[in-house]
This record gives structure tokens, C-alpha cells and sequence, in this order.
């Protein structure tokens, strides 16, 4: 049945699941990303204040993430918009690292800006809108750093499958496919979350997959629902926006949960996590999937 997916895929052959190559883990610091455990990167949409961001890195570490988010340089539609602290702001970065020992994720958007960037971060996140930017795509691979490759919003998954090829292409295996909603018909929420997607991606890639409910919602109350959906849809960790106080965010502060909310949601997705344990072999639930499967 593989095969038949390996034809529709068949322009990003290395990024396809084969005998050789099952499932890619993904190192970043002392965490193995698609390596079993289920790892939350959460933060704020931008970095403003220190006080700010200390105090998200601090939070969302005790809640249970293990990466921090954070916007040092911000693609907005708006040139009005707040557009990021750019160097500032990976410094700022780098000392909430070195107080909470969480891993750092930001975007690069520009092929210039990778060296500075991946001096600061230990993982380069490229954006939706530079998804087939493939002169940042082969500059973010060149810097050896792991890459979260965000699916364009309005990309297929063989587009985001290309995409993740042209970083291995040039050198690094380590790349993290990210599903954060895509640009549909539908006005109600920000994108329309492509759940299916995520079963998708792992069934054919032996590369993560991580899900970003946050700009799939764009509503707070809506983000702890989708987190769950992706975590029973088999994701390998999720990519969330997290606030002080979400109303007075600089940027994106209505996708933004609070430290309450994020908090509840962690908690929340503890007995979906557990479903996901590996069973026994004699398991017969389990059998019968695999028999199914």
C-alpha cells in the first residue's frame, strides 16, 4: 500500500519512510524530537520585555514544555505592526535559555540573517510564508542547526514534502515538518487545521511532525481543543503561543493563551499522551491494529 504514496511523493525521495530509514529523531540539546516523547515548545508570539519573556520561559517550564518559542524577527502583514527586537531579541532569548534551561526555537527570515540567528538558537524555524523561500531554505541548512519547517498556507503536503527535501538535500537531516492550519474558504477560524494531515506526514515521512494549533485556531478558547486533536492524530509534539496577559500581547495576543489557560491545557493532554504508550505485542488491541494498518 506504501507504494502508492511513494509514487504521489515520489519528487522528495529522501524524505520518505523506507527499510533503512523508519522514523528520524531529531537531537536538540539533551531532547530527541520524534524519538517517542511527546515535546512541547511554547512562548510568546514576540519577544518585548525580559520581564516578559522570563517570566513565560519560567512558567511554560514548570507546565512541562521543554522549548521556548519567541519572535525575534516578525513577518507581518502589516509594515504598521510591531516587527520584532531582531538582534535584541536573540540576546534576550539566550539569557531565558541560560536561566531555564529550556531550548530555544526562532525564525529566521532572511538567508542573511542565519548566522546570527543560529548563533542564538538551537533550532531555525521557517516561517509559512517562507516555505518555498529555497535560498533560506539551503542558507538555514547550511548552518547545521535542526530546521522546524512550517507548511506554507497555502501548500500542499508534497509541497511541504519538497520543502523539507531541499534541506536534506543540501546536508541536514534534521528537519521537523510543522502543521499550522492552511488557507481555506473558511473565515471562522484564522486557517483550517488539516488534521488529517498529521497521520498523513507520518505514515509516508520518517521525519517529526509537530502541530501549531495556535495560529490553526487563532481563538485562545480553541487551541486546547486542537492541541488534543493532535496529539490523538499522532503529532510528536506541539508548537504553542503563551502570554502573560494575552490582551496587551504586541503581537497575536488573541491566539495567545495565558499562563492559567496553557497550564489547564498541559494538564489536559496528559491522558491522550498516555494512550499513546507503546504496548506489548500481545496486546490484542494492538494486534488488531497492526493487522488493520
Amino acid at each position: 500500500m506504501r507504494g502508492s504514496w511513494q509514487k504521489q511523493f515520489a519528487e522528495s525521495p529522501g524524505v520518505l519512510k523506507s527499510a533503512e530509514r523508519a522514523q528520524t529523531t531529531v537531537q536538540v540539546l539533551n531532547l530527541e524530537i520524534g524519538g517517542g516523547e511527546f515535546i512541547t515548545m511554547a512562548g510568546p508570539c514576540s519577544v518585548e520585555t525580559e520581564f516578559q519573556l522570563m517570566a513565560t520561559a519560567n512558567h511554560v517550564r514548570r507546565c512541562g514544555a521543554r522549548l521556548l518559542r519567541g519572535g525575534a524577527f516578525k513577518p507581518r502583514s502589516s509594515p504598521y505592526s510591531f516587527q520584532g527586537h531582531g538582534v535584541d531579541g536573540l540576546k534576550m532569548l539566550a539569557r531565558a535559555r541560560k536561566e531555564s534551561g529550556l531550548a530555544i526555537v526562532t525564525e529566521v527570515m532572511s538567508e542573511c540573517d542565519v548566522p546570527v540567528v543560529a548563533e542564538f538558537a538551537d533550532v531555525l524555524q521557517i516561517g509559512t510564508r517562507n516555505m518555498e523561500n529555497y535560498a533560506l531554505l539551503e542558507a538555514a541548512a547550511l548552518s547545521g542547526r535542526p530546521i522546524l519547517l512550517k507548511r506554507g498556507m497555502m501548500a500542499t503536503v508534497a509541497d511541504l514534502l519538497r520543502s523539507a527535501q531541499v534541506i536534506l538535500d543540501h546536508g541536514n537531516p534534521n528537519v521537523i515538518l510543522c502543521e499550522r492550519g492552511i488557507r481555506t474558504f473558511e473565515t471562522a477560524t484564522r486557517n483550517t487545521f488539516d488534521v488529517a494531515a498529521i497521520p498523513l506526514l507520518k505514515h509516508v515521512s520518517h521525519l517529526p511532525v509537530i502541530a501549531d494549533p495556535s495560529h490553526a485556531a487563532g481563538y485562545r478558547e480553541l487551541v486546547p481543543a486542537l492541541a488534543r486533536i493532535a496529539v490523538v492524530a499522532g503529532a510528536d509534539g506541539l508548537l504553542v503561543e503563551v502570554h502573560p496577559n494575552p490582551d496587551k500581547a504586541w503581537s497575536d495576543g488573541e491566539q495567545s493563551l495565558d499562563f492559567a489557560d496553557f497550564e489547564e491545557m498541559m494538564t489536559s493532554l496528559d491522558p491522550y499522551i498516555a494512550l499513546r504508550e507503546p504496548t506489548t505485542k500481545d496486546d490484542p488491541v494492538t494486534n488488531s491494529l497492526e493487522a488493520v494498518g
